[in-house]
């Protein structure tokens, strides 16, 4: 197979993957369906991505619309970030499904490893006091907020999905603020 076919049958499967996951979800989609879309044969899907996981991450392109922090009170910069997460989580089944994956497949992994190091660390770089400390306060940061989606969106933790808006944005934002602006420990 040259190289342009099988970029173009790649590219094919990752259109046909996003239309599929876009209407019908995570779940629901098959790698028949979009075999089937892409007009090939489902081995050919299985032998470009692996896996269903891998295929989803490989074609879900997530934008966390992160906020720009220099234009955010220094003293709300964890409650910011805590409200806009939940609001991205609560609004986007993709955030969930990404979180699925991350944590059960490699290429999943990868993904959200890219998702921190493209979209959460220039963030954290904004406020942060210490340039050297900026990786490890945006890892205590993610830790954090996908503590949170997993406990709220994943598991679905009764006591996790009980808390309000307010009250996790109240409990969490504190959290979120000292890992990005406080002092050194």
């Amino acid at each position: 197979m040259t190289a342009r076919r099988s970029d173009a049958t790649r590219t094919a499967i990752l259109a046909a993957a996003r239309d599929r996951f876009a209407a019908e979800g995570y779940d629901r989609a098959t790698i028949r369906a979009i075999a089937k879309d892409a007009r090939i044969d489902p081995s050919m899907v299985m032998r470009y991505f692996g896996s269903k996981e891998g295929l989803f991450a490989a074609a879900v392109a997530l934008d966390l619309r992160l906020p720009d922090l220099t234009q955010v009170p220094r003293e709300e910069v964890g409650r910011t970030l805590v409200g806009h997460f939940l609001g991205l989580w609560e609004e986007n089944d993709e955030l969930t499904a990404v979180l699925r994956v991350g944590a059960t497949n490699e290429a999943g992994a990868e993904r959200m490893q890219g998702i921190f190091r493209e979209q959460l660390l220039p963030v954290a770089r904004q406020v942060c006091p210490d340039p050297e400390q900026v990786p490890a306060r945006s890892a205590l940061c993610a830790a954090q907020l996908l503590g949170l989606a997993l406990t709220r969106y994943v598991l679905r933790l009764p006591p996790a999905r009980a808390l309000t808006r307010e009250e996790l944005v109240a409990w969490l934002g504190p959290t979120v603020q000292r890992y990005l602006t406080a002092p050194n420990p």
